[in-house]
């Protein structure tokens, strides 16, 4: 399957640690064009810091990440190509949802003429009404749903076309109903934008659900990568059995007796 696909990002021997705690130790790994990876493993393994230094917000040690084979390890993050939706969304309360997404274009030197602000306001209105929001384009964020507001964040980043978007827990602080209901969501964005995207989590059933492939981590170190397929035939070891399919199990059992509760079965 892969064989046949771009490797869009590559990194190699990348090294983080924050005194003398390491938070990545020397993790390479490929993003493949186009495809959905998840990044999973219990808090404190290093999952963040490693969206964090793909992004562009913190240097490593030492390493070197490749973004269509040109080293991006000290690239500005506004030159990477790269979006990012973070856990709380980071939308601006006192804007609408029309104006939120708008502000991604219009703080651009190139976007302030009169012309170019209209041809703003025709690619966010079409992008809102791809993400089913022209209804709220006049609301503010705490009008609407916690659901929206992800797809806001999300129509915000695609905005600026970016190559690549990383999500950092963003349905962490969302109900069951409400994270089924956005993973069938953000595949369908994936699909019609055709956008590579990284997927961070600590939730095994949500990356099994959406992923193309997913890394295990565990204590700074890549433990194992591969489709949901070859994980679940052959885990790497006793950590990625127990954490990774054991917990799936447990989660997946709870949610088939969710479903049945919803559906008044």
């Amino acid at each position: 399957m892969y064989a046949t696909r771009n490797v869009k990002l590559q990194v190699r021997d990348i090294h983080m640690q924050f005194g003398d705690k390491i938070a990545l130790n020397h993790a390479s790994f490929d993003v493949y064009e186009g495809e959905f990876l998840s990044i999973l493993g219990p808090s404190g393994c290093g999952k963040t810091t490693a969206l964090r230094i793909l992004v562009g917000l913190q240097e490593p040690v030492s390493g070197t990440i490749y973004k269509d084979g040109i080293d991006i390890t000290s690239e500005h993050p506004s030159k990477r190509g790269m979006g990012i939706v973070f856990q709380n969304y980071a939308l601006f309360e006192n804007m609408t949802v029309f104006e939120n997404v708008e502000y991604a274009l219009r703080i651009k030197k190139e976007n302030r003429s009169a012309e170019a602000r209209k041809e703003i306001r025709k690619k966010v209105i079409a992008l809102l009404e791809q993400l089913e929001l022209s209804d709220h384009l006049d609301k503010k964020p705490a009008q609407v749903s916690g659901g929206q507001q992800q797809r806001v964040a999300i129509a915000r980043t695609l905005a600026v076309n970016p190559d690549i978007i990383l999500f950092d827990e963003p349905m962490s602080a969302l109900d069951v109903a409400t994270r089924l209901s956005l993973r069938k969501e953000l595949k369908r964005i994936q699909n019609d934008f055709g956008t590579t995207m990284i997927y961070i989590t600590h939730d095994q059933e949500e990356a099994f659900a959406m992923s193309d492939r997913i890394m295990v981590m565990r204590e700074g170190n890549v433990i194992q990568i591969g489709t949901p397929e070859e994980i679940i035939r052959n885990p790497a070891d006793e950590y990625v059995r127990d954490f990774v399919l054991r917990n799936l199990e447990l989660k997946v059992n709870s949610l088939s007796k969710f479903i049945k509760v919803s559906n008044g079965t």
